[in-house]
């Protein structure tokens, strides 16, 4: 859809309380990331996090918009579309810092885009010459009033989630590697797939975002399409002025087409959209057959660990039984030596006794 993220960062997400205006409520349990991002399409700048697979931040930065610093390592800018302000506190004074730049810099940039914007359209809708009603007001750009700016008052300490340890495998357990092979394989498809669906929501809350805003100026294209003809007819019946009437007539002619071409634009837009949502509940349940292999194949590597004890504690049992018999054949061993010793000694008395009487 032509918007790559520009510059992210790491922060704590807070919007203001809708009833009290006072109070901080935090929309991220830990630190997530913030991301700035550039619609190379629409000349639109952003602000996205994403908490999971839930947008908490969707803001699109006007010239309007300020962020202010509150404290070292907080800081807040109040989104009039969205109808209200976010707070971000961050691990140090420099992510703050940095975050605040960034955030002057896009919004000098989208001022000058909108600049620019509002000169095409001018030049675009103003007609060549001035019609005796008067000149045609453009719906185009639509007029935000500014939203007041709130100070907020908490500082944000630094909190670094613990992450939990894993055991190392034993030797043993080398033979049975293709099973957390597998396990590692679905993994990593399973956080691609994650990584893809969150793109996707991304894009499909800003498509919603911004259905009612295109709702509202195709509205405003109508009106301005009827008041266009209406004005039409109105120099057709003014046989004085011919040439001008052909003139403006042109113009008008050619404004209706624009405004037709991007009412298909629009709809073309709405059904890419649609695609891309159906696209979105494919990946859903391929992430949901994964997901089940996974823990089967978590559940057959569960299963290979029991075989895998049993059998070392069945190799146990037999070595203490080997050396069991060892200990046994020794003490045979013994006993036999001093039996064999025994009759040795006989046989000599017995050969000295027949020499004896001989």
């Amino acid at each position: 859809m032509g918007e790559q993220p520009i510059y992210s960062t790491r922060a704590h997400v807070f919007q203001i309380d809708p009833n009290t205006k006072k109070n901080w409520l935090p929309t991220s349990k830990h630190a997530v990331t913030v991301s700035y991002f550039y619609d190379s399409t629409r000349n639109v700048y952003r602000i996205i996090s994403l908490d999971g697979t839930k947008a908490i931040i969707n803001s699109t930065i006007s010239p309007n918009m300020t962020f202010t610093k509150t404290s070292q390592k907080f800081g807040q800018w109040a989104d009039s579309r969205a109808n209200t302000v976010y707070g971000l506190g961050f691990s140090t004074e420099h992510h703050l810092s940095k975050f605040a730049e960034k955030f002057a810099e896009y919004k000098e940039a989208a001022r000058l885009a909108k600049e620019k914007s509002q000169e095409k359209m001018e030049m675009a809708t103003s007609p060549s010459q001035e019609s005796p009603a008067g000149e045609l007001a453009s719906p185009l750009t639509p007029v935000t009033p500014p939203m007041e700016n709130i100070n907020g008052t908490d500082e944000l300490c630094d909190t670094t989630p613990n992450s939990d340890s894993r055991p190392e495998p034993t030797q043993n357990a080398l033979a049975f590697a293709h099973s957390p092979a597998m396990t590692k394989h679905w993994e990593a498809e399973l956080e691609a797939l994650k990584g893809n669906n969150a793109k996707l929501t991304a894009a499909l809350l800003e498509s919603t975002a911004n259905v009612k805003q295109w709702k509202q100026q195709l509205a405003a294209y109508q009106e301005e399409a009827e008041r266009l003809h209406k004005r039409v007819t109105e120099l057709e019946c003014q046989s004085n002025q011919t040439l001008v009437v052909k003139s403006q007539k042109t113009e008008l002619n050619q404004t209706i087409e624009e405004l037709e071409n991007t009412l298909r634009d629009k709809e073309e837009e709405m059904e890419k959209l649609k695609e891309e949502l159906e696209n979105m509940n494919d990946l859903m349940e391929q992430k949901d057959t994964l997901t089940q292999k996974l823990e089967e194949t978590e559940l057959r590597s569960r299963v290979l660990e029991e075989q895998l004890a049993g059998a070392e504690q069945r190799l146990e049992e037999n070595q203490e039984e080997q050396e069991n018999f060892r200990k046994s054949l020794r003490t045979l061993l013994e006993l036999l030596d001093g039996k064999i010793f025994e009759l040795t000694e006989l046989r000599d008395t017995l050969a000295r006794l027949i020499e004896e009487a001989s």
